[in-house]
């Protein structure tokens, strides 16, 4: 972040909020538990023997079929066990006890965030016999009250998303709907100021009382909606593993919003080399013709990437990374209006230079007055382009059975730019997202297991950024605000309005979120506890300007405007723009 802040009413403004929350201590009977925060998994349930009594001792492995990880944990004296923040993907669990047949049970599937509770039952038999359980344990998740619902890697992949955003699958929750007519990407009603990503409401919320967490870490942005890029959407599909969304009756520690938490959980790289490639491949050759247009819409939409993970070291260290690009054209058709030729010769002379701002109408253009002052139409494709390529790189490390490590960086960005309607000025509207993660969980025995993860995310989104302009569009003789270098906005009755180079409201965005979380989860008896505690520093800065280089109230008449009859000038005062800080440091216990 910059250094040199200027902030609001010339004076150091902090808006620090100590959002202190009550201790969570939460105390489960029988084989419930506290719900975690934690993107992993959790397993847990009572050994018993085929009476019914608990087995206490019993020695259980639970181990990852498909990077071998395993977590060696022991049932206490009331036969209960919990193994917390696993990550998710397929198991077995193997259990032992002396006087009893070893079980291996197969097929269990953690996902994201579960509650997951497995009670295995032990034969009396000798030690060194095995009995393989071959049938899938029922999924449900009877130890959490929490209404959500995942959606695996599959579902992510495999089902048709316009644009791959996967946070769009979070629709497939009953009460979560995508907000109809959102703002584009545009020069009046600018989405980046609004939130670049979709917005959803769960059960009537605003879309921004929702959060977003990428492997424990928030990636809300600057406004706190959906995290996207300056096309709109969430990039990153190949990369999810998979993610929850949950709806309500979750716990208070998932109480930094009022709505849903969409929490997804990145790939890992296993024990074997598996990738994936692809190309999508949108043009209007593919599109049927609207029914009111005469032809098709030129549109171009290219999406590609590809995703690998591997073993660095077998067992211990494994490697993910992916990459995903798009490249869009998407003209936009616009009828125009400008001046004829009868009313282009009847302009003073201080006003002829600024006529060149309007094209000279084509042959045949309608024309509302020919041959006197008047006002011809036609119309024109705005082009409109995109460019956006997002990375993604995760490491795991095993140190040893009790002690894991994972890191995660993403980047993400690229801009859109786009013409206005009277051809003078390229601007683009710019986005940048980053995050680095990291986290390590140690295992002290089987009662006590600690997670520690911290991380960064930084967004910037420059809204209407100038690019490039006519000779017209950056006529510095045409400026008339003060410090201004190109024609103001020209407003004018019937016609379509003219902009200099840098003319249209301008807003800088710049986020820094610093976030650390703590989670001890701690078994006794036949209860589950977790405490931990939670910090964020966000930094957020924000310019806006607008209309900079100034803007006449609209002149009535074209007349008026052809006789240079100006009505008011509206314009930035010098120095009276400035960078506004905001810093906020949130804690929670």
């Amino acid at each position: 972040m910059k250094s040199n802040k200027i902030y609001k009413s010339k004076a150091a403004v902090t808006l620090s909020l100590a959002c202190m929350m009550f201790l969570v201590v939460s105390v489960v009977a029988g084989t419930s538990r506290a719900e975690a925060q934690v993107s992993g998994a959790t397993l847990s349930g009572v050994v018993t023997d085929v009476s019914g009594a608990v087995v206490p001792n019993a020695a259980i492995i639970i181990s990852n079929t498909d990077t071998a990880a395993t977590r060696n944990i022991t049932s206490n004296a009331e036969g209960f066990y919990s193994a917390p923040n696993l990550n998710p993907g397929n198991y077995e669990v193997k259990i032992s006890a002396k006087g009893f047949s070893t079980s291996l049970q197969k097929g269990i599937v953690l996902t994201v965030s579960s509650q997951q509770t497995f009670s295995p039952v032990l034969t009396v038999g000798k030690f060194d016999q095995l009995v393989v359980v071959s049938t899938v344990p029922p999924s449900v998740q009877s130890s959490s009250s929490t209404l959500s619902a995942t959606v695996d890697g599959t579902t992510v992949r495999e089902l048709p998303l316009n644009g791959r955003d996967w946070t769009s699958l979070a629709t497939l929750e009953p009460g979560v709907l995508s907000v109809p007519n959102q703002a584009t990407t545009g020069f009046s009603a600018n989405k980046g100021n609004r939130g670049f990503g979709n917005q959803l409401s769960d059960g009537g919320h605003r879309p921004n009382e929702n959060t977003y967490r990428v492997n424990g870490m928030v990636i809300n942005d600057y406004t706190n909606a959906a995290p996207g890029g300056a096309t709109g959407v969430n990039l990153g599909v190949d990369a999810i593993d998979q993610f929850s969304v949950l709806t309500s009756s979750y716990t208070s520690e998932y109480g930094r919003t009022s709505g849903a938490v969409i929490d997804a959980i990145t790939k890992s790289g296993t024990n074997k080399l598996h990738g994936t490639a692809f190309f999508f491949d949108r043009d209007k050759i593919f599109d049927a013709r609207n029914y009111f247009e005469p032809t098709r819409s030129p549109f171009r939409r290219i999406q590609f990437g590809a995703a690998a993970g591997a073993p660095i070291f077998k067992n211990k260290t494994f490697f993910f990374a992916a990459y995903e690009g798009i490249r869009q054209s998407q003209p936009v058709a616009t009828t125009i209006k400008v001046p004829n030729a009868g009313a282009r010769a009847a302009a003073v002379p201080a006003i002829v230079p600024y006529l060149a701002l309007w094209p000279v109408a084509p042959t045949g253009a309608a024309d509302t007055n020919p041959g006197g002052i008047g006002v011809q139409s036609f119309n024109v494709a705005q082009p409109t382009k995109a460019s956006e390529n997002y990375v993604i790189v995760r490491l795991d490390h095993k140190f040893s059975s009790s002690d894991t490590i994972d890191g995660t960086y993403f980047f993400d960005s690229g801009p859109q730019t786009q013409v206005d309607p009277l051809g003078n000025t390229t601007h683009q509207v710019f986005s940048r997202r980053q995050l680095y993660t990291a986290e390590e969980t140690h295992v002290f025995n089987s009662a006590i297991l600690n997670t520690f993860r911290g991380g960064v995310s930084l967004i910037t989104g420059l809204i209407n950024d100038p690019v490039s302009g006519s000779a017209a569009g950056t006529n510095a003789k045409l400026a008339v605000a003060p410090g201004s270098v190109a024609p103001p906005q020209l407003p004018v009755s019937g016609l379509t309005t003219a902009y200099g180079l840098g003319g249209f409201n301008k807003f800088n965005h710049d986020w820094q979120s610093i976030q650390f979380y703590d989670d001890a989860f701690i078994t006794k008896g036949n209860h589950s506890m977790k405490v931990g505690g939670a910090f964020e520093n966000m930094h957020y800065d924000v310019l806006e300007q607008l209309s900079p280089n100034g803007r006449f109230n609209t002149y009535s008449t074209l007349a008026k405007f052809l006789s240079n009859a100006p009505n008011k000038l509206n314009a930035l005062a010098p120095g009276g723009s400035h960078q506004v800080a905001f810093r906020e440091n949130h804690f929670a216990a």
